[in-house]
């Protein structure tokens, strides 16, 4: 968290809501550690909801967002709004992700053209939200830029993919699903990206050892090109 105190918060900014404390370094325990880092205690605190006025241009982006969808919709879409070190993320329903996204693209005053990324995040402790994605738009017509992010349980890890309004999502959302197991559905072909098509696991989860990790490329073989995976 940034070290402002309340007194010299950004425009909107909302308290932080703790989820859980993390002891020691990286989660570890019972490691044996001799380098102090295992005496570590820190809260993880989520950035707040924020209040209106957001501050900047995020006021006007909120509200073309309204426009756009009309009010009801948005209420169904927009769990929360977070100002967070000059930044503006737009929590969001799984299942309005696409309308959102839409008029992201399309909507004259919102003109985000460009999604620059897809990332994942994984919070163990986030109880029937464990896996988040991250998604960072551009607007080069209005110089403006705005995060979304989607949070589902572990145990329905699904959220529609983008690649049919925004295509560079593409190799994007299959790296997600690769390293932390959102599957993207309607994406055209989401297989792993840098892992092997047999690999167990997503190793960018906190729960995935640190160590001791069987050297699964042992033995293993290439096919022969007509047999590989093909793209159309």
């Amino acid at each position: 968290m940034s070290d402002h105190t309340p007194d010299h918060r950004e425009p909107g900014r909302g308290d932080p809501e703790v989820i859980a404390v993390r002891r020691g370094m990286f989660g570890v325990g019972d490691s044996g550690d001799t380098s102090g880092y295992g005496g570590l205690v820190k809260p993880v605190a989520m950035p707040g909801a924020a209040t209106r006025p957001y501050g900047g241009c995020f006021d006007a982006v909120v509200d073309a967002l309204i426009a756009a969808l009309g009010a009801q919709r948005y209420a169904a879409a927009v769990e929360r709004v977070v100002v967070y070190r000059d930044e503006l993320t737009l929590d969001i329903r799984r299942e309005q992700l696409r309308a959102v996204a839409t008029a992201l693209r399309d909507d004259p005053d919102l003109r985000f053209e460009l999604c620059v990324g897809v990332s994942g995040v994984h919070y163990p402790e986030d109880t029937g939200r464990e896996l988040h994605a991250v998604y960072g738009f551009l607007s080069i017509t209005h110089n403006r830029r705005l995060r979304l992010e989607v949070a589902v349980p572990d145990a329905d890890p699904h959220i529609p993919s983008l690649f049919g309004i925004y295509p560079t999502t593409d190799w994007h959302e299959r790296e997600t699903y690769d390293f932390f197991g959102i599957v993207f559905d309607g994406h055209p072909a989401l297989t792993r990206i840098a892992m092997p098509d047999d690999w167990e696991g997503h190793p960018q989860r906190k729960d995935y050892p640190l160590g001791g990790v069987p050297v699964q490329y042992h033995g293993a073989t290439i096919p022969p090109p007509d047999e590989r995976r093909a793209y159309n």
